[in-house]
């Protein structure tokens, strides 16, 4: 016997091609998921900004009257 058959070879070749594939698949997700908070982040920080802007501008018309 010769230790390792081509069978042998070419099932751990699949599967660290498959293990390769899962961790640069997932850090790929993980690098998605903080990109999209911190683009939610800031769309919600300018959405408060302008709330803030309207309320100020509300509250000066009122005082107005």
């Amino acid at each position: 016997m010769s230790g390792l058959s081509i069978g042998d070879i070419i099932f751990q070749l699949v599967m660290f091609g498959f293990l390769a594939l899962f961790l640069v698949s997932f850090s790929l997700f993980i690098k998605r998921m903080v990109v999209t908070k911190s683009v939610q982040n800031r769309q919600s920080d300018e959405t408060n900004e302008k709330l803030d802007r309207i309320i100020t501008l509300l509250e000066e018309k009122q005082g107005q009257k």
